[in-house]
């Protein structure tokens, strides 16, 4: 197993190069990963020892990844793509990167919300958007759903990510597939008069915002505070959690997740990648690395992830939040946002 990591400069250096010579030969599989976890490594030594083929794998953000199969075009070396977020699926797929997959393995294991009506794209993992709040401050949680965020009784408490952040455009086009963009607006513009300050910093930032005072309630991925509960126990002793809108749709959840790129040389071994992916044992590993819940439903979450406790997710097919991206980052714009 071969991985290579790379920097902005050499990616460009290297658009349009061939991983290896021996990566076009028959029993390989080059993967394009944004994921960099270390339970990743043995996730590829057990496909390899099951299999037979080898992992040449390269490592990027999901922006540069994009852009290097976009620029090595038919030449491309690039069997598979490992992204975050459907926002960024949705990408690579406009841009045409993604080969259509039927394959009943895949079909059967992953629910159908977690993956592209078509087969271009599977998610692996999933990602919770959950809210937190100031357990000084408030006896409960102050609002128990999304819409919450909004309402005028949170003036000045909410802190939150930029709407350049994809998590947040995610939310925002789940939000338009509910209510439509109206009202999506609606809510945008009210969490911006809510605002504690201005956003910034990343998802780890908002909630350590609620355990210094500074916000009384934030939106972050769930992963996030387990790994600060792991760390830095102390640090968020004051922090409280809600899963959003138990009593109505559930919670938004976005994805992790693959493709297999439509110009690779080794389309049927990318194939049987993917299909390991939805193995129970891929399952465990793929989901740990980052502490998410596994997409199959049999395959149970870990120890960590059962302690926040059980929660219902919302189930409209996470394709929508990349058809509706462009809207979100229009109504983003329109409200002020930044």
């Amino acid at each position: 197993m071969r991985a290579y990591g790379m920097t902005a400069a050499a990616m460009a250096l290297a658009a349009g190069l061939a991983v290896t010579d021996a990566a076009q030969a028959q029993g390989e599989v080059n993967i394009y990963s944004a994921r960099h976890y270390q339970t990743d490594e043995k996730l590829y030594a057990e496909f390899e020892e099951r299999t037979g083929i080898e992992v040449n794998r390269i490592q990027g953000t999901s922006d540069a990844l994009i852009q290097r199969i976009e620029s090595e075009g038919r030449n491309t070396p690039a069997d598979v793509l490992i992204t975050v977020d459907a926002g960024r699926l949705w990408r690579a797929q406009t841009e045409g990167l993604f080969a259509e997959v039927h394959s009943d393995v895949l079909n059967d294991r992953i629910p159908q919300n977690l993956r592209h009506p078509d087969g271009e794209w599977f998610g692996f993992s999933t990602r919770a958007r959950i809210i937190f709040y100031d357990k000084t401050r408030y006896d409960g949680p102050p609002v128990t759903t999304y819409e919450g965020l909004a309402k005028e009784k949170l003036e000045g408490e909410v802190c939150i990510r930029s709407s350049s952040n994809i998590y947040n455009q995610s939310l925002l086009a789940s939000l338009i597939e509910h209510h439509g963009e109206d009202k999506a607006q609606e809510w945008a513009a009210g969490v911006v008069e809510n605002f504690a300050r201005e956003p910034e910093g990343g998802d780890t930032d908002q909630i350590m915002g609620v355990a210094a005072g500074e916000c009384g309630v934030a939106v972050a991925n769930h992963y996030y505070f387990v790994r600060l509960l792991e760390n830095q126990p102390k640090s968020v002793e004051n922090v409280g959690y809600v899963f959003p809108n138990q009593d109505g749709r559930g919670t938004h959840v976005n994805i992790s997740g693959a493709g297999v790129v439509k110009d690779g040389p080794n389309r049927e071994n990318a194939v049987r990648f993917l299909e390991f992916l939805a193995s129970d044992f891929a399952q465990r590993y793929f989901a740990n690395g980052n502490n998410e819940y596994p997409a199959v439903p049999e395959v149970a979450p870990n120890t960590k992830l059962k302690q926040l406790g059980d929660f219902k997710i919302d189930d409209i097919n996470v394709a929508a939040y990349g058809e509706n991206l462009p809207e979100a980052q229009r109504i983003f714009d329109r409200v002020g946002w930044k």
